[in-house]
């Protein structure tokens, strides 16, 4: 009888010394290379926000952008944008959107990052808890009815209640006498994701088109939009998720030996394993409620960083925050600049790189195995 391939599937059986398959164990931090690779990451990223500031239909040289920013940190130094509409062009629109990209590409990254630990699989990412599928239920809901309780605001209100809720259901669904089995947890996430995907089918059936139009942009995420008091509600929830996620990297580390070990050396996975959802949960939910639905970058980023740093979760967490919100920043420079007078879904973009990279890590995945049964 056939048996459903699920993240635990492929795990090492109870008392042997080996981790599961994809999630090398935790060693010694590879501590020169890895502060190369992020240190080239901050390059590339210090890059792409200078040229991304400064490109559009308004262009502004690179040196006017650092010239702005300098004489708002109070340092006469540098040259303001010629342009009489520069300087609003950069403070009101394009900063604040850069500046979400990077909340929300770090939030994605290290969420992914975490999911990979805690399910011992490299093949997690966040929207396996339910997150993205619950959010687009309260924004679909939201669209259709035509509910303003919240003004602007609603649509990400929504999304974000939705997504804590979903996540909560499918949490108190998994956990049976006191502990939570990542199996039944992964399962869960399908039985739940599919129930979502059903009621947004059917709010976008009962949605005129122009609702229709709405929710098919929001599914396919955007940061075109953001403004600094959006950036001022994701930026505390993401922050604060960064910092409460590190400070879990040495016991993501023993898990990654095994439940049974990381119990033996002090480690609370049930703890660890609520925690760690719950961070997670938080930063995600704050970045799709603003951006919409954005795909495989908690996948595809610290899968990445893995293969070129190593698996200990010290080095692998910042370095999939670095990486993250590069990816998304490169993307949404792609999504406002590929198409003269568009801006192009960014979950899109991220979609079309990030699907033939999820079959190359399956095959991969399936070559280690020896072949699936």
């Amino acid at each position: 009888m056939s048996t459903v391939a699920t993240p635990r599937s492929i795990e090492r059986p109870p008392g042997r010394g080996a981790p599961p398959a994809g999630v090398p164990a935790p060693g010694p931090v590879r501590g020169g290379r890895a502060t190369v690779v992020i240190a080239v990451l901050l390059v590339a990223l210090g890059g792409t926000l200078l040229v991304s500031a400064g490109a559009g239909q308004l262009h502004v040289p690179p040196g006017e952008v650092i010239g702005s920013l300098l004489h708002r940190l109070g340092l006469q130094l540098g040259e303001l944008p010629t342009h009489p509409n520069g300087e609003a062009a950069l403070w009101n629109i394009r900063f604040p959107r850069l500046v979400m990209g990077l909340l929300v590409g770090a939030g994605l990254g290290v969420s992914g990052a975490v999911m990979q630990g805690i399910f011992g699989n490299p093949l997690a990412e966040p929207g396996v808890i339910g997150v993205s599928a619950g959010a687009g239920v309260g924004a679909c809901a939201v669209i259709v009815f035509g509910w303003t309780f919240l003004g602007p605001m609603t649509i990400p209100a929504a999304a974000f209640g939705t997504a804590l809720v979903t996540t909560i259901v499918v949490y108190g669904l998994a956990r049976r006498g006191g502990r939570t089995e990542v199996v039944t947890l992964v399962l869960m996430g399908i039985a739940v994701n599919a129930v979502a995907s059903a009621l947004i089918a059917y709010l976008v059936f009962l949605g005129d088109t122009a609702a229709r139009e709405q929710i098919v942009f929001w599914q396919l995420g955007s940061l075109n939009g953001s403004r600094w008091v959006q950036v001022q509600v994701v930026a505390p929830l993401v922050l604060a998720g960064l910092v409460a996620t590190w400070t879990l990297a040495g016991r993501l580390d023993l898990l990654a030996l095994g439940e049974r070990a990381a119990r033996h050396l002090g480690v609370q996975v049930e703890r660890l394993r609520l925690t760690a959802i719950v961070l997670t949960t938080l930063m995600v939910a704050a970045g799709v409620a603003f951006a919409g639905i954005i795909a495989f970058v908690g996948l595809v980023v610290p899968h990445l960083i893995r293969m070129a740093i190593g698996p200990s979760h010290r080095a692998l967490l910042p370095g999939s925050a670095v990486g993250g919100a590069l990816v998304l920043t490169l993307a949404d420079l792609v999504a406002r600049t590929a198409v003269d007078y568009a801006d192009l879904p960014i979950g899109m973009l991220t979609a079309l790189v990030g699907g033939p990279f999820f079959f190359w890590l399956l095959m991969r995945a399936r070559a280690r195995a020896g072949g699936w049964a």
